[in-house]
C-alpha cells in the first residue's frame, strides 16, 4: 500500500487495525482481505468516494423524483413482512408531519424488523423509487433521533466503499464511518507529524496534515471538506512529482552516455538524397533534441510522442544514422511480429541506396539465419537490427550497442526492457516511442521522469479521415459504400473484436462476418483476405502479402492488424462491433487508413443499444481526429488505471488523486517540486531533509520508465 505518512510514529500508525476499539479479530480479518487494511494508517487513508449533505431534512410530500437521495425525519408507524416465503420482505410505513413512504428491505429483513421500534423518531437517508405510481426506499440509512447523534453528525457524511463480506460483519458504509471516528479522536500532533515543509504549507495557504485527515472524513463545513481534499490530493502529487523530477534530475547527473558528437556520412547522405518527404517542423524539432541529447555526454531516455501516421520512424531512422555515424550499432523493439516485420520492411527499403545492413530478429526467424546474424552484429556488419523481444535474448551481442529505440514500450514488461541496458558496457541511449496519445496529466505522472517530445504535426499531403457511425439498419448503405470505394481500385479493412483469442463467441463472430461477406462480395469479381490469431505466422504472412499486392481488395481481420500495418491503397477501415473497444483502440485501428494520397473513411457499425459511455465513445470518433483530444476523453470515461501500460506504472498507487480531475493540482504540484528542485537539487536544506525522509519511505517498488530496467 502506498503511503504519504513519515515514518516517525510507528507505534501508532502502523498499530495493527485489530487493536481498534470495535474491531477484533474477525473484522480486522475481513478488512485486510477485503480493503487491504492491516494499520491504523491503511484505515485513515481509506477516504470516502463521495458525501451526503446532511444538513437539509426534506419533507414526504417532496418525494418526487426517481432515483433521487432524501434525508427524512419521522417516525415508523407500521412494520410488517410482505409476500411468499420466495419474495417476503419486510414494509415499515414511514410518517412525518406531510405524508408517508415505505421503507422496504429485501435482505436481513429478520435482523431489521427485530432493529426497528415503532413510533421512535427516525432519521432515514436513502433513494426514493417508483413503483406502481408510489415511492419507497428500499435499504435506506436509519438512525434513531438522539441529542448525540444531532450532536456528531457532520454536516456533510462521509460515504465509503464496502463489499457484501464487510456488510455481513457490519461494516457497511455507516459502520467504517464509525470505526474512522474512534480513530480520528485518537489522532493528535503527536502521532500524525506533518510530511511537507513549512513553506510549501504556507505558499499554498494549506491545512495541515492532522486538520486535513480529520475534515475528509467527518467535515465541519463544505469549505473545510475541500480545503481538506485539495492538502491529501496536492501532497499525493507532489511526491510523485518530486520522485520523478529528480530521478530525471539524478540521470543526467550521473548516468553517463556515449557521445554522438558527429553528423556524418550516413546522416547526410540519407537526408539530402533519400528522404522520402520533407521532414515536418515537429519533426526537426525532435531530431534535434535527440541529436542535442546523445551530444550531450550523458545517456539519453526521451519519449517520443507522435499520432498514428505523424513520422516517428522516420525520426527514429535518422537518430539510429547518428548512432552508425559515431561508429555504433543501433536496434529497435517492436512488441509484434507484424509491427516488427513492417519496420524492417520500410527501414529497409528507405536505406536500399545506402551501404547499410539492416537485420530482422523475430521468434520465428530460422537456426541458420540466426546464426549468420549472431556472426554479422558480433563483427559490426550489422548495423541496424529490428525485432522482437527476441532481441533480448542472452546469445544477442552486439559489437557496439548504441541507441535502443522502443516502439510501443507499454507492451514490454519491465523485465523484458532491462536486458537492453547490458548489451553494451554502460548503457546505450533509449528513445521510446508511442502512437498512442497520452493526456497531458497522465504523461506528467507516468513519464514524468523522462524528457518528451510530441510530434504535433502530420506529413505534407495526409488528408484527414471521415468518420461515420452506423447501425445495424444500414449495412445495405455500408456494402453499396464498399463496393463504391473497391470499384475506384481502393481496398477495404473489416475488423472485428477478439478480446483474449481463446474466445469462441468472437471468433464465431469474425468466421460469421467472413460468410457474410463471402455471400455479398462473390468471387471472382472479390476475394478477400482473413487474418486473426489464431493462423500461424506463416498463413498470416501470406494472407498480408495478397492483400498488399492488391490480389484481394476486403481483408477480415481482428485486431492482430491495430500496429504495424502500413498498405496505403486501404482507403477505408470498417470496425464491427466497434462499442466493444475502447477510444484509443478505435483510434489506433483508424490510423491503419489514410495512408495514401486518397480520400479515406472509417465507418464505426454498432448495435442500437448504446449506453452512455459508448455514444460518447462513437460521438468523439465521429467529431475528431485529434488523438490527443481523443485520450483525454478516454482517461475521464476509463480512468488512468485502464489505459494502456499504467498498471505497471505506480500511478494505481494514487489514493486520493484523480488524473482525470486533478491537472491543475497535479500542475501546481509539480511547478512547486520543481522550483524546490532548482534552488536546491541535493534536497539538502535543512527544511527539506522531511522531503528526503518521505521520499525514501514511500513506494520503494515503484518502476521508472527512465531506467531501461
Amino acid at each position: 500500500m502506498c503511503s504519504n505518512f513519515a515514518e516517525m510514529t510507528p507505534s501508532f500508525l502502523d498499530t495493527p487495525i485489530d487493536y481498534l476499539k470495535g474491531i477484533g479479530p474477525q473484522r480486522a480479518e475481513v478488512l485486510q482481505k477485503e480493503l487491504f487494511v492491516f494499520t491504523y494508517k491503511d484505515l485513515i487513508t481509506h477516504y470516502p468516494f463521495r458525501y451526503v449533505d446532511r444538513t437539509h431534512f426534506h419533507s414526504v410530500r417532496e418525494v418526487v423524483e426517481d432515483s433521487a437521495y432524501y434525508q427524512l425525519r419521522g417516525h415508523i408507524i407500521e412494520i410488517d413482512f410482505v409476500g411468499d416465503k420466495r419474495t417476503k420482505r419486510l414494509v415499515a410505513k414511514f410518517r412525518d408531519n406531510s405524508g408517508i413512504i415505505e421503507l422496504v428491505w429485501f435482505q436481513g429483513a429478520k435482523w431489521m424488523a427485530e432493529k426497528l421500534k415503532s413510533n421512535t423518531e427516525y432519521i432515514v437517508y436513502g433513494k426514493a423509487t417508483s413503483f406502481m405510481g408510489r415511492f419507497n426506499m428500499a435499504h435506506p440509512e436509519i438512525d434513531i433521533v438522539t441529542p448525540e447523534l444531532l450532536a456528531n453528525q457532520s454536516s456533510f457524511q462521509s460515504v465509503y466503499n464496502s463489499t457484501e463480506k464487510l456488510k455481513y460483519r457490519n461494516l457497511d458504509s455507516d459502520g467504517i464511518r464509525k470505526c474512522l471516528r474512534v480513530l480520528t479522536l485518537q489522532l493528535n500532533e503527536q502521532n500524525i507529524q506533518e510530511s511537507l515543509t513549512k513553506t510549501i504549507i504556507q505558499d499554498f495557504n494549506l491545512l495541515s496534515k492532522l486538520e486535513a485527515l480529520k475534515q475528509i472524513h467527518f467535515p465541519d463545513s463544505k469549505v473545510l471538506l475541500e480545503r481538506a481534499k485539495f492538502r491529501l490530493k496536492f501532497e499525493e502529487l507532489f511526491f510523485v512529482q518530486l520522485r520523478l523530477l529528480r530521478s530525471n534530475l539524478i540521470r543526467h547527473q550521473i548516468t553517463q552516455g556515449f557521445v554522438f558528437n558527429k553528423v556524418g556520412d550516413a546522416f547526410n547522405d540519407f537526408y539530402n538524397h533519400h528522404l522520402p518527404f520533407q521532414l515536418t517542423n515537429a519533426q526537426k524539432r525532435v531530431v534535434k533534441e535527440i541529436r542535442v541529447d546523445m551530444g550531450s555526454g550523458k545517456q539519453m531516455s526521451r519519449l517520443v510522442q507522435g499520432d498514428v501516421g505523424s513520422g516517428k520512424t522516420l525520426v527514429a531512422l535518422l537518430s539510429m544514422l547518428l548512432a552508425i555515424d559515431n561508429g555504433f550499432q543501433a536496434c529497435l523493439m517492436a512488441p509484434t511480429e507484424i509491427l516488427a516485420k513492417q519496420h524492417f520492411a520500410t527501414i529497409s527499403e528507405l536505406l536500399e541506396p545506402m551501404n547499410l545492413k539492416v537485420a530482422l530478429l523475430t521468434g520465428s526467424s530460422k537456426t541458420k539465419a540466426r546464426r549468420e546474424l549472431h556472426a554479422g552484429l558480433e563483427s559490426g556488419e550489422i548495423h541496424i537490427l529490428i525485432g522482437t523481444h527476441a532481441l533480448i535474448e542472452d546469445v544477442v551481442v552486439f559489437k557496439n550497442l548504441g541507441l535502443v529505440v522502443i516502439d510501443e514500450q507499454h507492451r514490454f514488461g519491465v523485465a523484458q526492457r532491462g536486458k537492453m541496458h547490458k548489451k553494451n558496457i554502460q548503457p546505450p541511449h533509449v528513445l521510446i516511442m508511442t502512437a498512442t496519445p497520452i493526456p497531458r496529466t497522465l504523461a506528467m505522472t507516468l513519464y514524468g521522469d523522462l524528457d518528451t517530445s510530441v510530434i504535433d504535426e502530420l506529413p505534407p499531403g495526409r488528408k484527414p479521415i471521415t468518420t461515420m457511425h452506423f447501425m445495424e439498419s444500414q449495412r445495405l448503405r455500408l456494402i453499396g459504400f464498399m463496393k463504391e470505394q473497391i470499384a475506384l481500385g481502393r481496398q477495404v479493412y473489416v475488423v472485428y473484436p477478439l478480446i483474449q483469442e481463446s474466445e469462441k463467441m468472437d471468433y464465431q463472430n469474425l468466421e460469421r462476418g467472413y460468410d457474410a461477406l463471402l455471400h455479398d462480395f462473390q468471387p471472382p469479381q472479390y476475394q478477400i483476405s482473413i487474418v486473426h490469431g489464431k493462423l500461424t505466422a506463416q498463413q498470416k504472412e501470406f494472407e498480408m502479402q495478397r492483400f498488399i499486392k492488391h490480389e484481394t481488395q476486403i481483408m477480415v481481420a481482428t485486431t492482430v492488424i491495430e500496429v504495424g500495418v502500413n498498405i496505403p491503397n486501404a482507403s477505408v477501415m470498417v470496425i464491427e462491433s466497434a462499442e466493444r473497444f475502447g477510444l484509443s483502440q478505435l483510434h489506433q485501428l483508424r490510423g491503419r487508413v489514410g495512408r495514401g494520397a486518397d480520400k479515406s473513411y472509417c465507418v464505426l457499425m454498432t448495435s442500437y443499444k448504446l449506453g452512455a459511455d459508448s455514444k460518447l465513445r462513437m460521438e468523439t470518433m465521429v467529431r475528431t481526429n485529434d488523438g490527443f483530444e481523443i485520450s483525454e476523453v478516454d482517461l475521464k470515461l476509463r480512468g488512468p488505471g485502464d489505459l494502456d501500460g499504467t498498471q505497471q506504472s505506480g500511478v494505481m498507487d494514487l489514493k486520493i488523486a484523480d488524473l482525470a480531475q486533478d491537472g491543475q493540482i497535479l500542475s501546481l504540484a509539480r511547478s512547486s517540486a520543481q522550483a524546490i528542485l532548482n534552488e536546491d537539487p541535493n534536497l539538502s536544506s535543512q527544511e527539506n531533509q522531511l522531503l528526503i525522509h518521505q521520499l525514501q519511505y514511500q513506494g520503494k517498488t515503484r518502476s521508472s520508465w527512465s531506467k531501461i530496467g
